[in-house]
Protein backbone atom coordinates (compact mmCIF):
# COMPACT_ATOMS: atom_id res chain seq x y z
CA UNK A 1 0.00 0.00 0.00
CA UNK A 2 1.65 3.43 -1.22
CA UNK A 3 1.74 6.12 1.74
CA UNK A 4 -1.15 7.81 -0.08
CA UNK A 5 -3.62 5.02 0.29
CA UNK A 6 -2.31 4.34 3.92
CA UNK A 7 -3.04 8.03 4.67
CA UNK A 8 -6.38 8.03 2.64
CA UNK A 9 -7.31 4.92 4.57
CA UNK A 10 -6.91 6.35 8.14
CA UNK A 11 -8.82 9.54 6.92
CA UNK A 12 -11.74 8.05 5.54
CA UNK A 13 -12.10 5.88 8.62
CA UNK A 14 -11.64 7.64 11.23
CA UNK A 15 -12.84 6.17 14.80
CA UNK A 16 -16.71 7.95 15.87
CA UNK A 17 -16.67 5.38 18.92
CA UNK A 18 -16.32 8.22 20.96
CA UNK A 19 -16.28 11.96 21.60
CA UNK A 20 -12.70 11.93 22.33
CA UNK A 21 -11.71 10.10 19.37
CA UNK A 22 -13.78 12.27 16.91
CA UNK A 23 -12.38 15.42 18.06
CA UNK A 24 -8.95 13.78 18.07
CA UNK A 25 -9.78 13.03 14.71
CA UNK A 26 -10.47 16.08 13.62
CA UNK A 27 -7.49 18.19 14.94
CA UNK A 28 -5.17 15.71 12.43
CA UNK A 29 -6.97 17.63 9.90
CA UNK A 30 -5.54 20.80 11.62
CA UNK A 31 -2.62 22.65 9.65
CA UNK A 32 -3.50 20.21 6.46
CA UNK A 33 -4.52 22.21 2.96
CA UNK A 34 -8.24 21.70 1.66
CA UNK A 35 -6.07 19.78 -1.61
CA UNK A 36 -4.06 17.47 0.81
CA UNK A 37 -7.31 16.57 2.57
CA UNK A 38 -8.55 15.64 -0.64
CA UNK A 39 -6.06 14.25 -2.63
CA UNK A 40 -5.64 11.59 0.71
CA UNK A 41 -9.71 11.14 0.83
CA UNK A 42 -9.79 10.72 -2.94
CA UNK A 43 -12.55 13.56 -3.09
CA UNK A 44 -11.00 15.32 -6.54
CA UNK A 45 -10.50 18.92 -6.76
CA UNK A 46 -13.05 21.34 -4.94
CA UNK A 47 -14.85 23.45 -6.97
CA UNK A 48 -14.80 26.95 -5.55
CA UNK A 49 -18.58 27.55 -6.99
CA UNK A 50 -19.49 24.50 -4.71
CA UNK A 51 -21.03 26.18 -1.25
CA UNK A 52 -21.14 22.76 0.59
CA UNK A 53 -17.83 20.80 -1.17
CA UNK A 54 -15.88 22.07 2.18
CA UNK A 55 -18.04 20.91 4.51
CA UNK A 56 -18.75 17.17 2.09
CA UNK A 57 -14.85 17.12 1.94
CA UNK A 58 -14.37 17.21 5.91
CA UNK A 59 -17.39 14.72 6.38
CA UNK A 60 -15.54 12.37 4.29
CA UNK A 61 -12.54 12.59 6.07
CA UNK A 62 -14.04 11.85 9.48
CA UNK A 63 -16.63 9.21 8.29
CA UNK A 64 -19.53 11.10 9.37
CA UNK A 65 -22.66 8.83 8.11
CA UNK A 66 -25.71 11.59 8.43
CA UNK A 67 -25.79 12.51 4.43
CA UNK A 68 -28.69 13.89 3.64
CA UNK A 69 -30.97 12.89 6.42
CA UNK A 70 -32.42 15.15 8.68
CA UNK A 71 -30.01 14.29 11.78
CA UNK A 72 -26.57 15.12 13.35
CA UNK A 73 -24.02 14.00 10.93
CA UNK A 74 -22.48 11.66 13.30
CA UNK A 75 -25.92 9.59 14.01
CA UNK A 76 -24.39 7.25 16.92
CA UNK A 77 -22.69 10.48 18.65
CA UNK A 78 -25.53 12.81 18.46
CA UNK A 79 -23.10 15.24 16.55
CA UNK A 80 -23.34 18.03 13.61
CA UNK A 81 -20.11 18.76 11.54
CA UNK A 82 -19.67 22.55 11.18
CA UNK A 83 -17.03 23.85 8.90
CA UNK A 84 -16.04 27.37 10.25
CA UNK A 85 -15.25 30.22 7.21
CA UNK A 86 -12.55 32.14 8.61
CA UNK A 87 -11.31 35.38 6.85
CA UNK A 88 -7.83 36.91 7.20
CA UNK A 89 -8.76 38.68 10.37
CA UNK A 90 -9.70 35.29 12.27
CA UNK A 91 -13.72 36.17 12.21
CA UNK A 92 -16.38 34.40 10.81
CA UNK A 93 -16.46 34.97 7.08
CA UNK A 94 -20.37 34.35 6.59
CA UNK A 95 -23.28 33.67 8.98
CA UNK A 96 -23.30 29.56 9.52
CA UNK A 97 -26.26 27.26 7.54
CA UNK A 98 -28.07 25.26 10.19
CA UNK A 99 -30.67 22.97 8.36
CA UNK A 100 -33.27 23.77 5.74
CA UNK A 101 -36.60 24.49 7.14
CA UNK A 102 -38.70 21.56 6.82
CA UNK A 103 -41.18 21.00 4.19
CA UNK A 104 -44.02 20.18 7.00
CA UNK A 105 -44.15 22.51 10.01
CA UNK A 106 -42.52 21.26 13.36
CA UNK A 107 -44.42 22.43 16.33
CA UNK A 108 -42.10 22.52 19.07
CA UNK A 109 -38.28 23.54 19.76
CA UNK A 110 -37.55 20.20 21.59
CA UNK A 111 -38.36 17.84 18.53
CA UNK A 112 -37.00 20.86 16.09
CA UNK A 113 -34.26 19.78 13.37
CA UNK A 114 -32.48 23.62 14.54
CA UNK A 115 -32.21 22.29 17.90
CA UNK A 116 -30.98 18.54 17.12
CA UNK A 117 -28.34 20.41 14.72
CA UNK A 118 -27.33 22.60 16.97
CA UNK A 119 -27.26 20.04 20.07
CA UNK A 120 -23.81 18.62 20.16
CA UNK A 121 -21.50 20.46 17.65
CA UNK A 122 -18.45 19.73 15.66
CA UNK A 123 -16.78 22.84 14.84
CA UNK A 124 -14.03 22.94 12.06
CA UNK A 125 -12.21 26.19 10.74
CA UNK A 126 -11.18 26.86 7.35
CA UNK A 127 -9.43 29.86 5.83
CA UNK A 128 -11.68 31.44 3.62
CA UNK A 129 -9.11 34.01 1.86
CA UNK A 130 -6.49 32.17 -0.42
CA UNK A 131 -7.48 30.16 -3.12
CA UNK A 132 -9.63 26.89 -2.24
CA UNK A 133 -6.66 24.24 -2.80
CA UNK A 134 -4.52 26.34 -0.11
CA UNK A 135 -7.02 26.99 2.56
CA UNK A 136 -5.73 25.47 5.74
CA UNK A 137 -8.16 23.80 7.98
CA UNK A 138 -7.64 24.89 11.48
CA UNK A 139 -8.21 23.63 15.22
CA UNK A 140 -11.30 21.72 15.74
CA UNK A 141 -13.56 21.29 18.39
CA UNK A 142 -16.75 20.85 20.06
CA UNK A 143 -19.42 23.10 21.53
CA UNK A 144 -22.78 22.61 22.81
CA UNK A 145 -24.82 26.23 22.96
CA UNK A 146 -25.06 27.25 26.41
CA UNK A 147 -28.47 27.67 28.78
CA UNK A 148 -29.02 31.50 27.69
CA UNK A 149 -27.79 30.93 24.31
CA UNK A 150 -30.11 28.06 23.57
CA UNK A 151 -33.08 29.93 25.12
CA UNK A 152 -32.50 33.06 22.38
CA UNK A 153 -31.96 30.29 19.78
CA UNK A 154 -35.69 28.82 20.94
CA UNK A 155 -37.08 32.24 20.93
CA UNK A 156 -36.11 33.24 17.68
CA UNK A 157 -37.15 30.25 16.43
CA UNK A 158 -40.82 29.83 17.90
CA UNK A 159 -41.03 33.37 16.35
CA UNK A 160 -39.66 32.55 12.98
CA UNK A 161 -41.47 29.28 12.76
CA UNK A 162 -45.12 31.68 13.52
CA UNK A 163 -44.13 33.75 10.53
CA UNK A 164 -43.50 31.04 8.31
CA UNK A 165 -47.06 29.86 9.33
CA UNK A 166 -48.91 32.60 8.41
CA UNK A 167 -47.42 32.44 5.37
CA UNK A 168 -45.48 36.28 6.23
CA UNK A 169 -43.15 36.87 2.83
CA UNK A 170 -41.82 39.53 4.60
CA UNK A 171 -39.58 37.58 6.61
CA UNK A 172 -35.48 38.86 6.12
CA UNK A 173 -32.29 37.62 7.36
CA UNK A 174 -32.99 40.98 10.01
CA UNK A 175 -35.53 38.93 11.99
CA UNK A 176 -34.30 37.21 14.91
CA UNK A 177 -31.41 37.81 17.12
CA UNK A 178 -29.42 34.64 17.07
CA UNK A 179 -30.70 32.49 13.99
CA UNK A 180 -31.95 34.08 10.47
CA UNK A 181 -33.86 33.03 7.78
CA UNK A 182 -32.75 32.95 4.59
CA UNK A 183 -33.66 32.00 0.82
CA UNK A 184 -32.01 28.71 -0.19
CA UNK A 185 -32.93 28.55 -3.85
CA UNK A 186 -31.08 29.90 -6.75
CA UNK A 187 -34.04 31.61 -8.42
CA UNK A 188 -36.50 33.47 -5.76
CA UNK A 189 -39.25 32.45 -7.85
CA UNK A 190 -39.16 28.83 -6.63
CA UNK A 191 -41.94 27.40 -4.68
CA UNK A 192 -42.08 24.22 -3.45
CA UNK A 193 -45.54 22.95 -1.24
CA UNK A 194 -46.11 22.83 2.63
CA UNK A 195 -47.95 22.82 5.67
CA UNK A 196 -48.59 25.39 8.18
CA UNK A 197 -48.77 24.54 11.84
CA UNK A 198 -52.98 23.35 10.69
CA UNK A 199 -52.22 21.05 8.09
CA UNK A 200 -53.23 23.36 5.20
CA UNK A 201 -51.32 23.50 2.56
CA UNK A 202 -49.03 26.23 1.57
CA UNK A 203 -46.62 27.12 -1.43
CA UNK A 204 -43.63 28.40 0.72
CA UNK A 205 -40.46 29.90 -0.78
CA UNK A 206 -37.88 27.30 -0.03
CA UNK A 207 -35.85 28.83 3.36
CA UNK A 208 -33.10 27.59 5.49
CA UNK A 209 -31.60 28.54 8.94
CA UNK A 210 -28.52 30.09 9.70
CA UNK A 211 -26.82 30.96 12.61
CA UNK A 212 -25.11 34.71 12.66
CA UNK A 213 -21.78 35.67 12.86
CA UNK A 214 -22.05 37.63 16.19
CA UNK A 215 -22.88 33.75 18.13
CA UNK A 216 -19.92 32.04 16.09
CA UNK A 217 -17.56 35.01 16.88
CA UNK A 218 -18.70 34.96 20.47
CA UNK A 219 -17.66 31.07 20.50
CA UNK A 220 -14.31 31.27 18.88
CA UNK A 221 -13.69 34.21 21.88
CA UNK A 222 -14.77 31.40 24.01
CA UNK A 223 -12.26 28.67 22.87
CA UNK A 224 -9.67 30.96 22.72
CA UNK A 225 -9.30 30.96 18.52
CA UNK A 226 -9.89 34.42 18.29
CA UNK A 227 -8.82 37.64 20.08
CA UNK A 228 -10.40 40.83 20.05
CA UNK A 229 -8.26 43.84 18.76
CA UNK A 230 -7.01 45.94 22.29
CA UNK A 231 -9.07 49.42 21.82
Amino acid sequence: MSATSASAERLTTAPTSSEAALLAAARQLGGRTLAEVAADTGFGPIAPSHKGAVGMLVERALGADGGARPGPDFSALGIELKTLPIDAHGRPAESTFVCSVPRRAELDWAGSSVRAKLARVLWVPVQTHVPVPHRVIGSAFLWSPPPALEEILRDDWYKLTDLLAAGDERISARHGVALQLRPKARDASVRFRGADGEGAPLLCAPKAFYLRRVVTQALLEQVGLFQPRPQ
